[in-house]
């Protein structure tokens, strides 16, 4: 797990910087290591620069009425939740959403399996953020026992289907999968044990996923093979830096609409191939 820098300058310190000396010196004064610092100053920057360029995409999607879906999907402790408040934190709340919708009740239980979810596509000018979304069918219910056989082989003849209907109906729909090794989410996974302000993330899911590590594997790689099209394609975010998964994530998306003022952010907006690329066969993945 990438290292975080601890938050031991004042306001008053950072007021004293104004040059690169001025930094080194108050690293040593203060006894924080210079690179790591200056590793964190440069992230906030870029993620303030980019959260700029999420505005100008969302004023032109509200005004045009166009309708955007983001899926975030990924093995537990991958950095989807992170990733998305990143992406909302400066966002008009009255033209996003963010779906993260619990377990189905009864009557959910039994309708057709993609309902909830329907009502929860966006509205002209409107982005919804999915944490998790329809794809809970695809991996993690088959692998903790949630859907039988027969539903997961409906679902996984339907999915296609139903995105290319979404598709036609004009919804943009960018499906991003957050990669991440064994290690750093056995990592994660404890830093969530000991932190009390983390401890609400622990689930039993979470408990069962590293030892069914092989199966989540089997399960994420039959989805990617029958549901990566070409008006839904998969898009792989390695993301055992979390930070650097927020940034290449903010990107690839700018890097897909035609907003007003685009060509202003120059290479801001432009991903890193070694860090985000669609899905085919023969990628390496982390995880």
């Amino acid at each position: 797990m990438e290292p975080e820098i601890q938050n031991t300058f004042s306001i008053e310190d950072l007021a004293t910087v104004q040059s690169r000396e001025d930094l080194i010196n108050l690293c040593k004064k203060k006894d924080i290591k210079y690179e790591k610092t200056l590793a964190h100053l440069q992230y906030e920057w870029e993620l303030r620069k980019l959260q700029a360029e999420l505005i100008k995409m969302q004023s032109w999607i509200r005004e045009n009425g166009k309708r955007v879906a983001i899926v975030f999907e990924g093995r537990d402790a991958a950095g989807k939740g992170g990733t998305i408040r990143r992406f909302v934190e400066h966002l008009n709340p009255r033209s996003m959403r963010v779906v993260a919708l619990d377990k189905p009740t009864v009557v959910e239980q039994g309708q057709w399996y993609f309902t909830r979810y329907v009502k929860e596509l966006p509205n002209p000018g409107e982005i919804v953020f999915f944490d998790r979304s329809w794809y809970n069918r695809a991996v993690v219910e088959p692998v903790m026992g949630f859907c039988d056989k027969n539903q997961y082989e409906q679902f996984m003849r339907q999915v296609p289907e139903f995105e290319h209907m979404i598709y036609e109906d004009g919804i943009t729909i960018i499906k991003l999968w957050f990669s991440v090794s064994k290690e750093v989410q056995s990592s994660r996974f404890e830093s969530r044990r000991v932190t009390p302000i983390k401890q609400w993330k622990i689930s039993p899911v979470d408990e069962k996923a590293t030892e069914l590590w092989n199966k989540f594997t089997r399960y994420k790689e039959a989805m990617f093979s029958r549901t990566h099209t070409t008006y839904s394609p998969w898009v792989i975010v390695k993301s055992d830096n979390k930070k650097t998964a927020r940034l290449e994530s903010m990107r690839y998306v700018l890097s897909l609409m035609e907003y007003e003022g685009k060509e202003e952010a120059g290479n801001l907006i432009n991903p890193d191939p070694t860090i985000v690329s669609r899905f085919y066969r023969s990628i390496e993945l982390i995880d």
